[in-house]
């Protein structure tokens, strides 16, 4: 067996022991292993994995693409010990969606990003105050974007420290406990927001200047507006034609979730915590309906998986010893 051979399995017998199902995936490395082996290659390249694709007959563009993410994935582990490695780059095969890899705001990235927020342009103060609150919220407690413009007044206990997630992505509702600090900057908000709002056309949580519910639209495009002010997205000039200038591409307003969710796994694994035994709530926190949802940030995150993989080591080692 080559060693390309046995780090393949050793990768899939790593992430079955991290809770992942590898069925389909599992075929395709062994498959692309084998071959590198036929064609004597020691080491994963992006010439290979294309020549590899390029003699696979009768499948589809999307089947292809599928393949090749699931050797890339393999590459970005296997790099971390044979530095020879190349991985190939995203989306070199069209046909197949691929989830964006996250954007892990620092700390100091993100107090930037809620003071330029607090500074957006309003004739009342309440576009700066809805907006850097709503993003301080959805960074400390990890909501969805819909989740956070959707609260209700009644949906906030400001008394007990707890949201109420009604009908989210997946229909089901959930309790969300908050830190006392999050939940103080909440009644802070409240309380700034009802003296600045003359007319409340909304029982929304989270006010325009009209009263109104802030929508997903809004949020998006003024989280992307602070971005660029702050040097996250690159300046791009030009208008669009429909009364809004253009953000560029850069990280989303919803990285501030994928944040959270990597945060608290990053920590766990650190502190030496059981994460295998702690991930379920996690995974109930966020709202995922299949824990495989939650999986995913360890794969999507290098050093997630880095750590994944040395506590798997480290467990078999001591089982060895035993």
């Amino acid at each position: 067996m080559t060693a390309l051979c046995r780090a393949a399995e050793e990768y899939i017998a790593l992430r079955h022991r991290l809770g992942f199902r590898l069925g389909i995936q599992a075929g395709i490395l062994r498959r692309f292993a084998k071959f590198a082996a036929q064609q004597r290659a020691p080491v994963v390249t992006t010439a290979l994995v294309l020549l590899w694709v390029a003699r696979m007959t009768g499948v589809l563009p999307a089947t292809a693409a599928r393949s090749l993410s699931v050797v890339r994935l393999f590459a970005v582990w296997w790099k971390q010990r044979e530095p020879r490695t190349e991985v190939p780059p995203k989306r070199l095969m069209p046909g197949r969606h691929l989830r964006h890899a996250p954007f892990l705001h620092s700390t100091e990235q993100i107090a930037k990003l809620l003071v330029a927020a607090r500074q957006l342009d309003s004739k009342s103060g309440v576009r700066g105050l809805t907006y850097s609150t709503l993003f301080g919220l959805i960074a400390v407690a990890g909501l969805r974007i819909s989740e956070a413009v959707k609260l209700d007044r009644e949906d906030v206990d400001l008394v007990e420290g707890v949201l109420t997630i009604r009908a989210t992505k997946f229909g089901k509702t959930r309790l969300v406990p908050l830190h006392p600090s999050t939940t103080s900057a909440l009644a802070e908000y409240a309380a700034q927001r009802d003296a600045a709002v003359t007319k409340i056309r909304s029982p929304a949580f989270f006010l325009s200047e009209r009263g109104r519910r802030v929508t997903d639209w809004s949020t998006r495009y003024n989280f992307a507006h602070v971005s660029q002010q702050v040097g996250d997205r690159p300046s791009q000039r030009g208008f669009t034609g429909r009364g809004r200038y253009r953000h560029g591409r850069g990280p989303r307003l919803h990285d501030l979730r994928h944040r959270f969710a990597a945060e608290t796994l990053l920590t766990w694994y650190r502190d030496g915590a059981d994460v295998e035994r702690e991930l379920p709530k996690l995974s109930t926190y966020l709202g995922h309906v299949k824990m495989e949802h939650t999986y995913w940030y360890i794969e999507a995150v290098p050093e997630l998986l880095q750590l994944a993989s040395a506590r798997v080591v480290s467990h078999r080692d001591a089982e060895v010893r035993r």
